[in-house]
């Protein structure tokens, strides 16, 4: 029992770090900023769910889905990366605000799936299972998905203390810093195939 504490530990740490739900708060804040509390419940619900079967898919199957489909870690990272900016690149521009209503959506996409389960995220729950066992990374995955959950939930209270204005600005911030990250992934996805 101690030795699967201890694994649980080993493993929760990297898949924080990975998942990176601190990181990913204001985002969520400045996407969310028009929805009502029960649109934002509803997301973080959605967001959650889809991060955890999707990256639960990959920690067990991950390898051989790679495999099969005949692409690396590192195809993903591009992929999810052009995504993201492209994302990024409406929400600047004030496209995406029109589809503001469709929280199912967003929940799943971005939020989802590339932001909180993301290639970071999937490659560390494969590399852990790989290391310690399916079951605790499985654990260590929920665990995690949780806090995130948490977080997000009270996230609406950041935007009461920033106001409206203050929300507005923090969403065009945030979507240069997605923009960022997504120039990041692709980035490391092209450089680490060229290596």
């Amino acid at each position: 029992m101690e030795l699967f504490f201890k694994q649980l530990l080993i493993t929760f740490i990297p898949i924080f770090v990975a998942m990176d739900a601190l990181g990913i708060l204001p985002i969520f804040v400045g996407m969310t900023r028009r929805q009502s509390v029960s649109e934002r419940r509803r997301i973080v619900r959605l967001s959650m769910v889809t991060a955890l079967i999707l990256t639960a898919l990959f920690t067990v199957l991950g390898k051989a889905i790679f495999r099969f489909m005949g692409i690396t870690v590192f195809d993903f990272m591009v992929a999810g990366g052009v995504i993201l900016f492209i994302l990024a690149i409406l929400d600047v521009m004030g496209a995406r605000h029109a589809h503001d209503d469709d929280a199912g959506v967003m929940g799943i996409v971005p939020l989802g799936t590339p932001m909180v389960a993301g290639p970071a995220l999937i490659t560390t729950c494969v590399l852990m299972a790989n290391e310690y066992g399916v079951w605790v990374t499985l654990i260590s995955l929920l665990l995690n998905i949780l806090v995130a959950g948490i977080l997000f939930s009270f996230g609406h209270v950041l935007t009461k203390v920033i106001g409206e204005a203050g929300s507005a600005a923090l969403s065009k911030i945030t979507s240069l810093l997605l923009a960022s990250i997504a120039v990041m992934m692709v980035r490391r996805g092209v450089l680490s195939m060229v290596n």
